[in-house]
Protein backbone atom coordinates (compact mmCIF):
# COMPACT_ATOMS: atom_id res chain seq x y z
CA UNK A 1 0.00 0.00 0.00
CA UNK A 2 1.13 3.21 -0.84
CA UNK A 3 1.43 6.09 1.83
CA UNK A 4 0.80 9.70 1.36
CA UNK A 5 2.37 12.38 3.20
CA UNK A 6 -0.70 13.65 4.70
CA UNK A 7 -1.72 10.18 5.58
CA UNK A 8 1.38 10.28 8.10
CA UNK A 9 0.62 13.50 9.81
CA UNK A 10 -2.80 12.34 10.62
CA UNK A 11 -3.92 11.01 14.25
CA UNK A 12 -5.71 7.90 14.45
CA UNK A 13 -9.12 8.04 15.81
CA UNK A 14 -8.55 5.53 18.29
CA UNK A 15 -6.22 3.04 19.97
CA UNK A 16 -5.88 -0.30 21.65
CA UNK A 17 -5.64 -0.44 25.15
CA UNK A 18 -1.70 -1.91 24.42
CA UNK A 19 -0.88 1.12 22.57
CA UNK A 20 -2.30 3.70 24.84
CA UNK A 21 -0.16 1.76 28.13
CA UNK A 22 2.86 2.37 25.53
CA UNK A 23 2.55 5.80 24.47
CA UNK A 24 1.27 7.49 27.76
CA UNK A 25 3.66 5.48 29.94
CA UNK A 26 0.66 4.55 32.05
CA UNK A 27 -0.95 0.93 33.08
CA UNK A 28 -3.02 -1.29 31.69
CA UNK A 29 -4.64 -1.14 34.96
CA UNK A 30 -4.92 2.47 35.67
CA UNK A 31 -6.14 2.67 31.48
CA UNK A 32 -9.13 1.03 33.02
CA UNK A 33 -9.33 2.84 35.85
CA UNK A 34 -10.02 5.92 33.65
CA UNK A 35 -11.69 4.05 31.52
CA UNK A 36 -14.13 3.34 34.13
CA UNK A 37 -14.32 6.86 35.40
CA UNK A 38 -15.30 7.87 32.28
CA UNK A 39 -12.28 9.79 31.94
CA UNK A 40 -10.89 8.12 28.53
CA UNK A 41 -13.97 7.54 26.09
CA UNK A 42 -13.97 3.99 24.53
CA UNK A 43 -16.07 1.91 21.88
CA UNK A 44 -16.12 -1.32 21.37
CA UNK A 45 -15.32 -3.33 18.46
CA UNK A 46 -16.38 -6.59 19.04
CA UNK A 47 -14.64 -7.71 21.85
CA UNK A 48 -11.56 -5.21 21.23
CA UNK A 49 -12.03 -2.34 23.49
CA UNK A 50 -10.66 0.82 21.43
CA UNK A 51 -9.98 4.06 22.87
CA UNK A 52 -10.42 7.21 21.05
CA UNK A 53 -7.07 8.85 20.37
CA UNK A 54 -8.50 12.08 21.02
CA UNK A 55 -9.49 11.62 24.64
CA UNK A 56 -6.07 10.36 25.71
CA UNK A 57 -4.65 14.02 23.93
CA UNK A 58 -7.53 15.54 25.97
CA UNK A 59 -6.11 13.63 29.51
CA UNK A 60 -2.25 14.07 28.68
CA UNK A 61 -3.12 17.97 28.19
CA UNK A 62 -5.20 18.35 31.57
CA UNK A 63 -2.81 16.92 33.27
CA UNK A 64 -0.08 19.17 32.60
Amino acid sequence: MIEREWERRLDPLTVRVATAVRITGLSRSRIYELIQSGDLETVKVGRATLIHFRSLKTLVRENN
